[in-house]
């Protein structure tokens, strides 16, 4: 059996952070907004004729290999995939991954990894998990990787794709899909790898554990955070696009003061030149320091936009949003993996 998959990363629009558990308790009416596209994550599964396990990033050209799926939580260069093999207790394949996301952009392509390949190792070993079983399993191997806590947004576009929110509450997590023509918001967006990783799991933790020991400031900025998250679904929901923009820089004005290496002087220069070209505003994917940045503007100055941001050193990446989450397809393979 062939067993392929893939799930798309996302842009997130605002509310960032405020996913991560606990922080979203101390703040009532909690969301995050964010949009799938189509850059995505891909894994195969292919048998091998005998019981070792082998994994191949096409990314970075590493491969491990195993004897039994009980040797992959030790330290190797592909730690979540051999977590996830550890999971599922796999034996006998060969899984091969590559993504269209660049190395630490900031737009969750390691959780549309995790969840492409949860799907296609459950459909491997032939297990019927329900969605919210499957962004567990994810969300809690990811958090064993990167050791430290993880947020619940990323999940969500890479399974179902589309622009949505997520409400985040004492009662639990809700995903809504939001009632946006994706090509309104793609025709407005430009989206730029700034050719510097971030690391997110060291930023978020740094404003996790600055809003749990009290810092006053950093409090005070995620409830300015969940407000414009609320005002800005209001404004998409509206297309009132030229407010959308107004809350994307406000939004980004707030998350400068969260921890320190959110922005650099260089994605400020990118960010300047971008509002200079007609942009209303922009702000860094994910935790910040690095990776992505996007920046919305009126369609008709979305090619001047683009110009500033190539002009200044970032690398323009080439979307659409994505309306399909995760996909999965098994077919007969008769032929399996030399060994």
């Amino acid at each position: 059996m062939l067993i392929e998959s893939s799930a798309p990363t996302r842009i997130d629009l605002a509310g960032g952070t405020l996913d991560i558990w606990p922080l979203y308790l101390f703040h009532q009416g909690a969301q995050t907004l964010n949009a799938a596209i189509s850059l995505r994550a891909y894994c195969s599964i292919r048998p091998r004729s005998d019981k070792r396990l082998s994994i191949v990033s096409e990314d970075t050209g590493v491969r491990v290999e195993a004897d039994h799926w009980s040797e992959l939580r030790d330290t190797h260069d592909l730690k979540l995939l051999g977590h996830l093999l550890h999971f599922f207790q796999a034996e006998g394949l060969e899984l091969r991954t590559r993504s269209d996301s660049p190395f630490g952009a900031g737009i969750a392509g390691s959780s549309a990894l995790n969840i492409a390949v949860c799907g296609a190792l459950a459909a491997w070993c032939e297990r019927q998990l329900s969605d919210d079983l499957l962004m567990q399993i994810a969300q809690n191997v990811e958090a064993q990787v990167i050791d430290v806590p993880t947020g619940v947004q990323d999940y969500r576009p890479a399974l179902y794709g589309g622009i949505s929110a997520v409400e985040l509450g004492v009662d639990g997590i809700r995903r809504v899909a939001l009632p946006v023509v994706p090509a309104e918001l793609q025709s407005r967006l430009v989206l730029a790898y700034t050719n510097a990783s971030r690391n997110s799991g060291i930023n978020n933790w740094e404003m996790t554990k600055r809003h749990i020991d009290g810092d006053t400031q950093v409090q005070s900025r995620f409830a300015r955070i969940r407000d414009i998250a609320r005002e800005m679904r209001t404004a998409l929901e509206a297309r009132d696009w030229a407010g959308v923009g107004r809350h994307v820089a406000d939004e980004w004005e707030n998350r400068k003061g969260l921890a320190p290496g959110v922005t650099t002087p260089a994605i400020d220069a990118m960010l300047a030149a971008a509002v200079a070209a007609g942009a209303w505003g922009g702000k860094v994917c994910g935790a910040g320091g690095g990776g992505c940045l996007f920046c919305i503007g009126e369609p008709e100055t979305v090619p001047a936009i683009r110009t500033a941001l190539a002009d200044g050193g970032a690398r323009l990446l080439d979307f659409q949003i994505e309306t399909e989450g995760l996909r999965l397809e098994s077919r007969v393979d008769l032929s399996a993996v030399p060994t």
